[in-house]
């Protein structure tokens, strides 16, 4: 089972990678002076642009939309909040539980969680790492575009259709006519039954090594060089063939962020992996924690 702290931590790596460098970040309060008062509350307390850029980011996504959609209803919904807790502070609910035990869960959890957020942001990341990263794995960047024939296949075949079995004879045939020096169009004209890729002469796409494809498509487009045929690939209902147009990689510029944010998050990821096994639990008392029963004991 992961830990708790590996699981926040994939969350707290996913908020700060969006603001890895070179990240655009919309702006999206109004562009005031810091000092200046946009807000007074009943009791006379004032309210300033700093203070809302501070709170802002803290704010739960919902909240965050209601300050920049509807911000006088923000800010009396806020109010209210305030006057509810001077109410709390003055009969001492934050000293009974369970409210004070969730005060202390909770003060717990932010600063556990602002630990994650530094051992990320502090996870340094040299860029010429991020260039060997690139010229190590540059497989993961490849991307292919390919035509394709698609021939697909019934359980109960019409006239017009085809069995199975037929549809992989077929297959192999006009691999074997492509690979001889067939022309590839020519093919797909006469014999694709996939209408939009046939309009376009078989341009079928350009498939990246992270697409989210089946992998009998994946295994067999990205074996292929410039010019090659694959192997039949078959899929729930028919057969696809597919040749090689293009080989190319996606160029470092376009993914630096994604690199340097998988760098940082591994790096990070590693110092928390080593915190977590080095925090120990002892439990002395022999009845806790409780023996699990046997199922079916009916107890």
């Amino acid at each position: 089972m992961k830990s708790l702290s590996i699981l926040v931590f994939t969350v707290v790596g996913a908020v700060w990678a969006q603001t890895a460098p070179g990240a655009a970040q919309a702006p999206v309060l109004p562009d005031i002076p810091g000092d200046k008062v946009i807000a007074r509350f009943d009791d006379g307390t004032e309210f300033t642009m700093d203070e809302l850029r501070q709170l802002y980011p803290v704010l739960p996504p919902s909240l965050q939309s209601a300050v920049t959609k509807d911000p006088v209803e923000f800010f009396h919904e806020y109010a209210v909040m305030r006057a509810y807790t001077k109410m709390a502070e003055k009969e001492k609910l934050d000293e009974q539980n369970p409210y004070k035990q969730a005060l202390s869960f909770n003060r717990m959890l932010i600063l556990y969680q602002a630990v994650l957020d530094r051992a990320f942001r502090d996870a340094a990341v040299q860029p010429t790492e991020v260039v060997n990263y690139y010229d190590g794995h540059k497989d993961h960047y490849k991307q292919v575009r390919v035509k394709a024939i698609y021939l697909p296949f019934s359980d109960a075949p019409s006239i017009t259709e085809m069995t199975e079995a037929q549809a992989k004879a077929k297959a192999a045939q006009l691999v074997t006519e492509s690979r001889g020096g067939a022309d590839f169009v020519k093919l797909v004209k006469e014999n694709s039954q996939d209408e939009t890729s046939r309009a376009k002469d078989g341009e079928f796409a350009t498939l990246h090594a992270g697409d989210n494809i089946p992998d009998a498509i994946k295994a067999a487009v990205f074996a292929l060089k410039p010019g090659d045929t694959s192997d039949p690939v078959r899929q729930a209902r028919g057969y696809y063939i597919f040749r090689a147009e293009d080989v190319t990689y996606l160029p470092l510029s376009k993914v630096r962020d994604q690199i340097f944010t998988e760098l940082k998050t591994a790096r990070a990821q590693t110092w928390v992996t080593q915190t977590d096994k080095e925090t120990k639990v002892e439990f002395p008392n022999p009845d806790f924690p409780p023996k699990k029963q046997p199922v079916g004991s009916g107890k």
